[in-house]
């Protein structure tokens, strides 16, 4: 398995024909860095469709993730370019919930 510590997520669109090393030029473009174990997740523009860029100390791995139906749950220019996400939230984000009401230890703060 790879080891993943944290989880950043940018809100500028990607697009999905990037490979390898087009997707880690805009890594270190948003986050100034890719650092080992951080996993790095980016949107097209209609949402639909996602990238994670992983570092796992060696070398970096590039997964790609679409829904069939639905949107990913994204946020959108007027947000800060980054965001952290936790496990629980990740976890929401690829299955397509709204991963932002979900607080610490997966309990609901936001209706």
């Amino acid at each position: 398995m790879i080891r993943v510590d944290a989880l950043w997520l940018a809100t500028e669109p990607l697009d999905m024909r990037s490979g390898t090393e087009s997707a880690l030029a805009r890594v270190v473009a948003v986050f100034g860095a890719a650092r080992p174990h951080h996993a790095y997740l980016f949107a097209n523009r209609r949402a639909n469709r996602m990238k994670v860029l992983v570092h796992d100390g060696i070398g970096v791995w590039l997964a790609a993730r679409r829904l069939n139906r639905g949107k990913f749950v994204w946020p959108r220019g007027d947000a800060a370019s980054t965001a952290t996400l936790s496990r629980a939230q990740f976890d929401a984000l690829v299955l397509g919930l709204p991963w932002q009401r979900l607080g610490d230890g997966g309990v609901i703060t936001v209706l």
